[in-house]
């Protein structure tokens, strides 16, 4: 494992998350099927989306979401719909 990976696993061991019991983020099935890049899976630096190759569909692991809204920038289709997790749901980032 490369030094600058295992510095962002390091700083992302300090975030602690309140998920919500559902995701505050929505991708569109029919847009990330047919979608080129799959550029979410590799923009995002909590590694929130896997594209599942044998099903043809979008994996989103919305519990370990940092909210920084990069999947929505980098999506090509802008077929993300993403907001912000209700309340006290989502990320804490730790003070210290």
């Amino acid at each position: 494992m490369n030094d600058s990976k295992k510095d962002l696993e390091n700083k992302l061991y300090t975030v602690k998350y309140n998920p919500d019991s559902e995701s505050h983020l929505t991708p569109v099935p029919e847009s990330c099927a047919n979608c080129r890049s799959k550029a979410c899976t590799f923009v995002c630096p909590a590694g929130v989306y896997e594209w599942d190759e044998e099903n043809n569909r979008l994996i989103v692991n919305y519990e370990d979401c940092l909210e920084c809204g990069a999947c929505r920038i980098a999506c090509e289709d802008k077929s993300l719909s993403w907001v912000y997790p209700k309340g006290t749901k989502g990320v804490t980032f730790k003070q210290g």
